[in-house]
């Protein structure tokens, strides 16, 4: 065989690596597709089948895998065990900080208490964790499983390298990051924001993203899907203003994304990458006398051409999964749980939410006391305050600014939040609610404006 034989023989497998997975994940994470009324991405769907499948003991697998987590991680921390401390996923999912022990721990005695219905009321309550338990931890454990795995498949093939490369003249001066992460916006808004976090926290771990790059992604780019959206505006029993409603919450988020990056806590965070080193600022960089076009395949084919075959791809997405599913949800459970119980059973929220009336009344929103109520509440979960305002105001436009605010607020507790927390994007618990009321700040003049526009 030439060499001009092999030199086309490895050209051709280089562009089969690079078009045939990352079409796959095209298609599994950024293609819509109707369900009945509704569209989403075909990941969702799989994730419902599974979910479907594993219904009648689903429960049982999500409490056995938190209280094994709590175990594991207690035997690890304590008694540190150096034949499992030499099993490299074990030592990764199982040896953390104290702090993230207690929060696993706390995790396993809300789930264990709450799937047993027994002590505190207001911990196993249908509002708080029997709310986690039974609908939001089986959603994220389907959709856990099916995005670990497959996610390489967006991930390694060269489809970020092209994306990225193509998009960071748009990206960078707007929004401060690289063109690639607008694929984890398109799969947040078409799919689960979870999927665009799990997106994330890999690239981050992986040196694609900075510090300050990856908690600018998370908070901001790991947009509420279109599904989502639909139920929220419904719950308000205005679903006959679907596209006003959706237009203003893309115009909210889009202004939130330009300025809240550029505020603290995010405009302070460090630009270096998760092992310290700095930002390497000529990975964007097009090289002098080649076309951007050009440019941007060569780099998806540079990786293409370095990705892992089949074996090192399950490999990956077996070790996305395993960590998703063992790290996050004990923490979900945690810090969701907590914050149900302060929305549900103290007045902190309605407090926290008073300063915000007179802001209302100064934007002439009509019934501020009742709307205010609701804002501050959107950080333990983002259906409640759709909740709240569909039973107590009788104007349609406070429901709909209400409505569209819960949406483009995006930081909350029962999942973004935990999520967030759960992975290594470096925010916390303080950053997050500061995160929170700056996107409140900056979405609700432009959503009131909007709503005044569009429906009087």
């Amino acid at each position: 065989m030439t060499q001009s034989t092999m030199a086309t023989r490895s050209t051709l497998q280089t562009w089969f690596a690079f078009i045939v997975p990352s079409l796959i994940g095209i298609f599994l994470f950024m293609t819509p597709v109707a369900v009945g009324e509704a569209m989403t991405i075909p990941i969702a769907v799989m994730a419902k089948w599974l979910q479907a499948q594993v219904a009648p003991f689903i429960k049982d697998m999500i409490v056995a895998i938190v209280c094994i987590t709590g175990v594991m991680s207690l035997v690890i921390k304590l008694l540190k065990p150096q034949a499992l401390l030499k099993i490299n996923i074990i030592r990764h999912l199982f040896d953390v900080s104290w702090v993230w022990l207690v929060t696993r721990l706390i995790g396993m005695v809300f789930i264990v208490l709450t799937f047993n219905g027994v002590g505190p009321e207001a911990i196993h309550s249908e509002n708080t964790g029997a709310l986690v338990l039974n609908d939001l931890l089986p959603v994220l454990f389907s959709v856990f499983i099916l995005a670990g795995l497959l996610l390489p498949l967006l991930l390694n093939f060269g489809l970020l390298e092209m994306v990225g490369t193509l998009l960071t003249k748009v990206m960078r001066p707007l929004f401060g990051v690289p063109g690639r992460s607008a694929v984890n916006c398109v799969a947040s808004w078409l799919g689960d924001g979870s999927v665009g976090i799990l997106m994330t926290a890999r690239q981050y771990e992986d040196k694609h993203y900075t510090q300050r790059e990856a908690a600018i992604i998370g908070t901001t780019f790991s947009a509420v899907s279109i599904t989502f959206c639909l139920v929220v505006i419904g719950q308000v029993k205005l679903e006959h203003l679907f596209a006003p409603f959706y237009l203003t919450v893309c115009a909210a988020g889009f202004a939130a994304a330009i300025i809240v990056p550029r505020l603290p806590p995010l405009r302070f965070k460090k630009d270096i990458y998760i092992d310290g080193t700095d930002h390497n600022q000529d990975s964007e960089a097009v090289p002098e006398g080649k076309g951007l076009l050009r440019h941007s395949l060569d780099v998806a084919l540079t990786k293409a051409k370095t990705a892992p075959g089949i074996k090192g791809t399950v490999e990956e997405g077996l070790h996305n999964a395993l960590d998703m599913v063992f790290a996050v949800l004990p923490v979900v459970m945690a810090v969701g749980t907590f914050a149900l119980i302060i929305a549900e059973y103290t007045p902190i929220f309605q407090y926290l939410g008073t300063p915000f009336v007179p802001f209302l009344e100064f934007l002439n929103v009509a019934e501020a006391e009742k709307a205010a109520q609701t804002i501050v509440v959107g950080f333990a979960d983002m259906f409640i305050p759709s909740i709240l305002a569909a039973g107590s105001i009788e104007s349609d436009t406070t429901r709909f600014i209400v409505a569209a605010m819960s949406v483009t607020q995006l930081i909350y507790m029962s999942e973004v939040g935990a999520l967030l927390l759960g992975s290594k994007i470096p925010v916390n618990l303080w950053e997050l609610f500061l995160i929170f009321i700056l996107r409140t700040l900056v979405t609700l003049p432009v959503i009131v404006l909007m709503a005044k526009w569009l429906i009087g």
